[in-house]
């Protein structure tokens, strides 16, 4: 029953934050949906795309994965199918860029808040630490998952103050697997609804999808057991 005061205290000192992550999870599904049906009667939209209309659309899509408006499987899709492999360099960097976008976002709604309340306590500071030191681990782990949303990682990530050009570069370099798949069923439809609808490609896609999520689930398993394991063993030593 001590715990309850305690848990309030948490909610109501971090209650934005909790509704962005919400909202980040909600929003993208809507959007997409209604993106999808523009696109459905408009399939000519994004064809045929000057060098500067490319750069225009690498630079909406990375305000709008940023912001949970757009999924990044929905743009690898759309993006495989409208632009080809012309185009796959500038969503990879557009990935990058999302995530640094979300994170800067994502600390200026917080400020602090969540991190300074853990803090409070010892063993939750020192699993934040250990779990600040695998960074890198970290972030591609929750990056090469596709059922972990992108918008709300960035939201959850920025909350340890990783160094932000390791955040975009593990962003990028965890993303990569599952981007290179998704834009490629997009290059191989024959129109984008059936990409949208179809974004597994088959027995080989699904395999390739649960393999992923195993890993990211495994990976994530095994890191979060060690950095716990190694917080309280450092919480003992400083107790002796």
């Amino acid at each position: 029953m001590k715990s309850l005061p305690l848990l309030r205290t948490f909610i109501r000192e971090n209650a934005s934050t909790f509704v962005s992550m919400l909202l980040l999870v909600v929003v993208p599904v809507v959007v997409s949906s209604t993106v999808a049906v523009v696109l459905y009667n408009y399939q000519d939209l994004l064809q045929g795309l000057s060098v500067w209309q490319m750069l225009l659309y690498f630079a909406v899509i990375s305000v709008t994965m940023a912001l949970a408006l757009t999924p990044t499987t929905f743009v690898a899709l759309v993006s495989g199918f409208y632009l080809g492999w012309n185009g796959f360099a500038g969503i990879v960097v557009s990935y990058g860029i999302a995530a640094l976008i979300g994170y800067s976002i994502a600390q200026l709604i917080d400020h602090g808040k969540m991190m300074s309340f853990l803090n409070r306590f010892e063993k939750a500071r020192n699993l934040m630490q250990e779990l600040r030191s695998e960074s890198w681990s970290l972030i591609f782990l929750t990056r090469i998952s596709p059922v972990l949303p992108f918008a709300l990682m960035n939201f959850v990530l920025s909350l340890l103050q990783i160094n932000r050009r390791k955040f975009f570069v593990a962003s990028i370099v965890g993303m990569l697997p599952r981007t290179l798949f998704f834009f490629w069923v997009g290059t191989q439809a024959r129109d984008v609804v059936q990409a949208l609808q179809n974004p597994d490609s088959g027995r080989g896609g699904q395999i390739l999808m649960v393999a992923l999520i195993v890993i990211s689930i495994g990976g994530l398993y095994f890191l979060f057991d060690r950095a716990l394991k190694r917080a309280l063993r450092n919480a003992a030593a400083k107790n002796e």
